[in-house]
């Protein structure tokens, strides 16, 4: 990769990612596009964001979305791509800074989740709030934090089941879409 690529912004890639939002970045196990990362090494929209003049997000270039984003949004890795059009649309819309901000609220509240049920759902809850408006996981959480007699076991069974009822009421799949021919498989 060209030493010529920086990031300024490690919560939204590029390529319209959340990557604030994704089980290694907030396990402090991926730096997210910063010089060094997995993701940066293996990224091929780096390279183009410095020929198109060191663009911070794929939507500032004239050309996008372009033929790289052919499909880019039918599959997953690690994490959901499932909005890796719609997010940037929402961003430019917003503007970046409005955009962030709401993207530092649904991180402090993955982290929240992440934490108090340390178990091996870290996938579910960051598509959850990857992918659910935060209004909705704002209510959520504030359910949960009106029963304070509820045993850990049922808190977890509580708040899956919570984030997987607004989901299904949103028309959400909370489950990863994997390629037969990837290496996540």
């Amino acid at each position: 990769m060209n030493s010529d690529f920086n990031r300024n912004d490690v919560c939204f890639s590029l390529c319209g990612l959340n990557c604030s939002l994704c089980p290694l970045f907030v396990r402090g196990k991926c730096a997210g596009c910063l010089k060094g990362s997995y993701c940066y090494n293996m990224c091929i929209i780096a390279p183009c964001s410095i020929e198109h003049g060191g663009v911070d997000y794929c939507f500032e270039c004239e050309e996008y979305p372009c033929d790289k984003y052919d499909g880019i949004d039918e599959y997953d890795s690690l994490m959901t791509h499932k909005n890796q059009l719609i997010d940037p649309a929402k961003a430019k819309k917003i503007g970046i800074k409005k955009y962030d901000e709401e993207q530092v609220q649904k991180k402090a509240i993955l982290t929240r989740l992440l934490d108090e049920f340390d178990n091996e759902d870290d996938v579910f809850f960051c598509l959850a709030v990857n992918l659910l408006e935060l209004d909705d996981l704002n209510s959520i959480i504030d359910l949960l934090d009106s029963d304070r007699v509820m045993e850990a076991d049922d808190k977890l069974k509580f708040i899956k089941n919570e984030l997987l009822s607004v989901a299904s009421k949103n028309g959400v799949v909370l489950k990863l879409r994997k390629r037969h021919d990837s290496w996540f498989d």
